[in-house]
């Protein structure tokens, strides 16, 4: 369900910055800005996927509910991040507003059209997508191959590269969502937070432990690898 806030139409797009993403001027593509509150759903899994997104403010989860009721969280997007690009006709995942969240958003046949006469877009569009697929992979990777532990700390190792700021990083998000991201229960995650802050690995700033700061970023990077 949208919530409108404006609607924009907007030279020569020559990238996906120029395309209208960011930029506030493009006559070639028409963008509209809407915002969702705190678990307001964005689309859902099998809807059309028509329009290609971009968060402007806030963070959004997709996810796939399983047959057992189980969520299983499929990536977290960020501030500046672009989702909802499809290689088929559907979303295969739903997706929500983790906070309150504003997003851009793009007609998909618009930014079609222009990849089929612009180089670079039609290359962005592919590193785009290249991107969001070594990014599945070494999802599978973490759900499959790693120990709780590893996986905490590669969410972490993960999070300190797209969210740090001034030294701490801020989550957005709930240790459930963390839970449900990592493929372990409410209840491990809390321990091996708990076991990182014994080991000097990291400390929390406020009462809610959602902005952590990363002590020792060696020690763990080492327990990503080997523990």
């Amino acid at each position: 369900m949208f919530v409108r806030v404006t609607a924009d139409s907007a030279p020569r797009p020559n990238s996906l910055r120029d395309l209208g993403m960011t930029s506030d001027s493009n006559t070639l593509v028409s963008l509209s800005e809407f915002s969702y509150r705190k678990g307001t759903e964005i689309y859902g899994e099998k809807e059309p996927a028509e329009y290609v997104y971009q968060v402007k403010s806030g963070a959004v989860r997709s996810y796939k509910l399983l047959s057992d009721g189980r969520r299983q969280i499929g990536a977290f997007h960020l501030t500046g991040d672009i989702f909802g690009l499809e290689n088929g006709s559907e979303h295969r995942f739903t997706t929500e507003a983790i906070v309150d969240t504003a997003v851009r958003l793009i007609k998909r046949q618009s930014l079609e059209t222009v990849a089929e006469s612009d180089a670079m877009v039609a290359r962005n569009l592919l590193s785009m997508t290249t991107s969001n697929l070594q990014h599945a992979e070494d999802h599978m990777l973490l759900l499959g191959r790693k120990t709780s532990l590893e996986r905490v700390a590669a969410f972490l190792l993960e999070m300190d590269k797209r969210l740090t700021a001034a030294g701490v990083i801020a989550l957005p998000m709930s240790r459930r969502d963390i839970a449900d991201y990592l493929g372990l229960t409410l209840e491990t995650v809390s321990r091996a937070l708990s076991r990182l802050h014994e080991l000097g690995v990291l400390g929390f700033v406020g009462n809610t432990q959602r902005q952590i700061v990363l002590l020792d970023r060696n020690q763990l990077a080492n327990l990503d690898l080997q523990s």
